[in-house]
């Protein structure tokens, strides 16, 4: 089931979530987690899918925009924006 921007950001409240069912960590991939510039995201050898390991996000998007599947959303904060 896909989920939409605000299904995500209403189940969590991390900067960074993942929808399991798009990301391809278990296939491979390894994009998130190799563009974070502060290492936050890592992938679960139980599941094989990517998830936020600190909640210290800059916001700085690159986990997102090079996302291949759209998988990684970045909540950005509405003072922030």
């Amino acid at each position: 089931m896909p989920y939409t921007p605000h299904d995500i950001f209403q189940r969590s409240s991390a900067p960074v979530t993942i929808d399991e069912a798009r990301c391809i960590a278990d296939k491979g991939c390894t994009v998130c987690v190799d563009v974070c510039p502060l290492d936050l995201l890592a992938i679960d050898v139980t599941t094989g899918k990517a998830y936020m390991q600190f909640d210290e996000c800059w916001y700085c998007m690159p986990c997102e925009r090079d996302c291949p599947t759209g998988a990684v959303k970045v909540g950005i904060p509405y003072l922030l924006r």
